[in-house]
């Protein structure tokens, strides 16, 4: 029997979902924690964790490890905890932008590494959304200052790495700041990364890993969006003073901190496109993967992806299948509501209009897509004509793509998925 080719998508999404669980990621490192504390002579284990991932991946140390765990907390995002943790305190807190309860958790872990010392082993677990959810302002900056640089550089479309620069440049944990709090602790960093080539130095802001940018940058990254004059004065005062040599700036590669830190790469998009693909050819699909580092504003993506479609469609070619992933960006103009998938979805069915035999997916691993209870959306040739009275490009140019799909009833809703890779494409041609 022929599958409807929006459960066709959709199963080639979750396959690709299961193959970067955070649980099992974790699970594998396991017996290599037991050995390296029993080796080292270690003698107080602790586990902090931070991001959308954190408590599946918190989850399986707590049943796999066979060490008892001295301390620890989790901070992830409002209703990304289903699991039942018992030895570890979570926090919920926000995302994208930070607020009080994040600060109030990340207190607590500074609080933990504070008081630790060359017997402690700190098992740090990273996962996408760490950088909103891990937040301690640095001096002189409130948190409020904080949120209003975040939702200023979200909102003009900084890609992660520019915002990124700025949060760990106002921060007292980002940046390799963490990995100095726990020093001369051993440090060991399970990291699911949501970032384009994997940088350690970007994931969560880098918290365990050097830093390769500068005060300097975090300024230019500022003007770059013209927000030098628009961001709060306590904040441009400190890169300022960073910029003058009047600060420290963030721990560089090379330095004694890092001796004893171990940052490792569990989960990544490539593993999960991967996984998208060996599941396309199992249902008889010739799959391509594309790309695994897509990226720029969420709506040209989605118009070029469209037109490599309808290219190879008029090839006369049948059960293709198209795979990329990544993360974009969108430029926020308008007062309405989605996220770069949902405005990347929009985009390629308006390209697609009338057009058969070609179905496009396009979700958040993490299950949230912007700041809505969709991850993504999958649109075909009819979704446009499905929108009776409304005017597509209306939606698209006032960021309203949420609405737009929610009442032509073309939304992906998952809730969380437990993990958090970045952004997975799938266009199937038949």
């Amino acid at each position: 029997m022929k599958q409807n080719p929006e459960k066709t998508v959709s199963g080639i999404f979750d396959a690709a979902l299961k193959a970067v669980s955070p649980y099992k990621a974790v699970k594998k490192y396991c017996r290599n924690i037991a050995e390296q504390y029993q080796q080292c002579g270690l003698s107080k284990l602790i586990v902090i964790g931070f991001g959308k991932a954190a408590c599946p991946m918190a989850r399986a140390l707590e049943e796999n490890l066979p060490l008892p765990v001295n301390n620890g907390i989790i901070i992830t995002k409002y209703g990304h905890c289903r699991e039942n943790l018992t030895g570890l305190k979570v926090i919920e807190a926000g995302h994208p932008v930070p607020d009080s309860n994040g600060l109030r958790g990340t207190d607590t872990i500074i609080d933990i590494l504070e008081n630790t010392d060359e017997q402690t082993f700190v098992i740090s677990l990273i996962s996408g959304g760490g950088s909103a959810l891990l937040v301690s302002p640095c001096e002189g900056i409130s948190l409020a200052e904080k949120q209003a640089v975040t939702d200023l550089l979200l909102r003009a479309g900084a890609d992660i790495y520019e915002l990124n620069t700025v949060r760990k440049h106002i921060s007292r944990i980002k940046g390799g700041r963490l990995a100095e709090l726990a020093y001369p602790a051993k440090v060991m960093s399970l990291i699911l990364s949501d970032v384009i080539g994997d940088r350690l130095d970007v994931i969560a802001s880098g918290p365990t890993a050097p830093d390769t940018t500068s005060f300097g940058e975090a300024i230019l990254v500022l003007e770059r969006y013209g927000l030098k004059e628009r961001v709060p004065e306590n904040v441009l005062a400190v890169l300022n003073r960073g910029a003058g040599g009047l600060v420290p700036d963030t721990p560089k590669a090379g330095g004694k901190i890092f001796e004893r830190v171990e940052n490792v790469i569990i989960g990544s998009n490539a593993i999960a496109l991967s996984a998208a693909k060996e599941n396309a050819e199992q249902l008889g699909f010739q799959a391509n993967i594309l790309s695994s580092e897509i990226t720029g504003e969420a709506r040209e993506v989605g118009k070029r992806l469209a037109e490599k479609a309808l290219e190879l469609r008029a090839t006369g070619k049948k059960k293709l299948c198209l795979i990329s992933g990544g993360e974009t960006t969108v430029t926020v103009r308008g007062k309405g509501k989605g996220g770069r998938n949902m405005e990347m979805a929009l985009s390629f069915a308006m390209e697609i209009q009338g057009v058969d035999g070609i179905t496009f997916l396009s979700a958040g691993t993490d299950g949230t897509d912007g700041p809505t209870d969709a991850t993504g959306a999958v649109v075909d040739g009819k979704t446009i004509e499905k929108a009776t009275g409304m005017e597509p490009e209306a939606y698209l140019k006032n960021n309203d793509s949420y609405h737009f799909f929610k009442k032509t009833d073309d939304l992906l809703i998952t809730g969380p998925t437990g993990t958090n890779v970045m952004d997975i494409q799938i266009v199937v041609i038949e």
